[in-house]
Parts: C-alpha cells; structure tokens; sequence
C-alpha cells in the first residue's frame, strides 16, 4: 500500500488558479488570511514575502511558494508603493486573464496565484504536517512546476467540455508533487508520519497499521514484525511520527471511521466493527472525543455540507 496514495484518494483535493499578475515597479499586493492553502509561482522576476509575525522571504525567478495555512501576507516590490487588495481571493473567474499592477519601471516581475482546497477527515492531518510556509526552488523541481501551471494557464483560457475535471485532475497532480519535493528535503525526525514513510522501520509499521486498523495492535507485534525490540521500536516510532504508535492507530482508526460514514451507507456498528471495537458504545464515545460529534450527527453534518456543495463560478474581487 501507498500511504500517501491512500490518503490523497481519499480526500476532495481541489483548488484553481485565481489570477496572473504582470507587476512593473514599484508594486505591493496585499493577501488577507483564507482558510485553505495559498500558492503564488513568480514565473519571472524578484519579490518580497511578507509575513504577519514580521518574517519575510526573498523570492527569485523560478520559486513556488505555499502558505499552507493560509495566513494573510504581502508580496512587494517596494512597501512603501500603495497596496492592491485582494478582498477575495476565493471567487475566481472562469475567464482566467493577465493583470496589470504596479509602475512601469523595471525589473518586471509575473506571478500566478491560486489555492489548494481540501476536504474529509486525514488531509488535516498532512496540512499540520507542513511548514506554515513552504517555499520550494526551481533547481530541485526538475522544471515540473512551470509545465503543470503553464497546462493549467492554457486549460483556464478557453471554456472546453470536461475543464471543470482537468483543472481538478491538474491540481492534483501539483499537489502530489510540492508533497514529493518537500519529503524528499526532510531530515530524520522531521515531517510526522510523512517523513517516516522512508524508514526502513518505521514505514512498513506505518503500511500495516493503514492496511488493517482494525487490528489490536502492540508495541510488541508490530515492532518484531519490522525486525526491532519493543522498547527500541516504540522509541524510535515516537521520535520520528512525533506520537506514540498506540495514540497513531486511534487516530487512524478515527479517520477510517469518519471516512465510512461520509461515504457508505453501513451502520454505525458494522463500522466501529471494522476499525477495531467490539461495542458501538465504545467506539462512540471515543469518537465523539476525537471530532467532536457523535457518529450519527458526524454523518448526517458531512452529507449536508457535501449536498450544499457546488462550484462557484463569481468573479474575483479586487480593491484599489
């Protein structure tokens, strides 16, 4: 099994592309917070990355940059220039066009803008796994990033049958690939049960558990099965998943439980059966603790909130 895979499958990853900037000198964009994660491509030129904590990040030609978390931020050229005000950025149009902000002076600088939206339980997970700021550089992306978002731009221009589903299908596969490239920067002990998934140990444990949640797992099975004691075992589980491997298997268990009852129709016992509890009581009680809900209103919440769902087509709101 593909953790990762796994995990992505089962979530409603969505997202578009919100706006193309051309910015000349001196120019200063201003973000307001959003709750989902932001990426802005500056596809040519330079940029200053402003955080509200006062952080700021020097951005060159080539570099993608994700507020994971979606905190307000500020990208200039010159602070002291008037801002332009995103007021919005959630309504975007369906006609993707370029604009024009900023002075005429050089240097130039392109941006192209949009949000990664999620939904269902276990994706929460991995957005609290990433940096709030998460900036990758185009010598380690292999030039990945410039032909998914350039396929994207040429998607957006022109309304063709099935562009709703291959600008879903692109975001996608963006997504997957800004995982990939921040995984593979990880150091042992960084990035949760992500970063584990490449420890010899650690990983096959992590495949086992989201094969069979079910299981009543043990530090002493799962440790002889993946060639360590117990003591080493839950040590080392614990240093680099950043939990004990017994509160790891409730989460998971949590998380497959919330999964069925938003898309299955089978009842509440038969499901806390399936992750692992003999009484529906029990599984109850503990899921109402982790989300705060029991099953039943969880259920019923989650296909409310799915029925009201649907694509927004407004426009985007800017403010001068």
């Amino acid at each position: 099994m593909d953790i990762l895979a796994q995990v992505l499958d089962r979530v409603r990853l969505g997202g578009t592309l919100l706006f193309h900037f051309e910015l000349g000198h001196p120019w200063n964009l201003e973000l307001p917070a959003r709750p989902y994660a932001l990426f802005h491509y500056l596809s040519r030129g330079s940029a200053t990355l402003a955080l509200a904590d006062g952080q700021e990040i020097q951005m060159t030609e080539g570099d993608f940059v994700v507020i994971t978390r979606g905190d307000p931020h500020v990208f200039y050229s010159d602070r002291r220039a008037k801002p332009l005000r995103i007021m919005d950025i959630d309504r975007a149009s369906s006609r993707f066009g370029v604009i024009s902000h900023g002075g005429r002076a050089k240097p130039l600088s392109t941006m192209i803008c949009g949000n990664f939206t999620v939904s269902r339980p276990m994706f929460g997970s991995v957005l609290e796994l990433l940096p709030p700021v998460l900036l990758l550089k185009p010598a380690a992306d292999g030039g990945w990033l410039e032909a998914i978002l350039r396929r994207m731009i040429s998607e957006s221009a022109l309304e063709r049958p099935g562009q709703v589903v291959a600008l879903s299908r692109l975001t996608e596969v963006l997504f997957v690939e800004v995982l990939r490239s921040w995984i593979s920067s990880l150091s042992p002990g960084q990035g949760g049960w992500l970063g584990a998934i490449s420890d010899p140990h650690i990983g096959p444990a992590l495949k086992l558990i989201h094969e069979n949640p079910e299981r009543p797992w043990t530090l002493n099975d799962l440790g002889r099965r993946v060639g360590l004691g117990r003591s080493a075992f839950s040590a080392r589980f614990t240093r680099l998943v950043g939990q004990s491997m017994q509160r790891y298997v409730i989460e998971r268990r949590m998380s497959e439980a919330a999964f069925l009852l938003e898309t299955s129709d089978e009842s509440i016992a038969r499901i806390a059966s399936r992750v692992g509890y003999e009484t529906a009581a029990a599984f109850s009680r503990l899921f109402h603790r982790h989300h705060g809900a029991s099953p039943g209103r969880y259920r019923a919440s989650r296909r409310t909130d799915a029925g009201h769902a649907q694509l927004d087509g407004s426009e985007l709101q800017i403010s001068d």
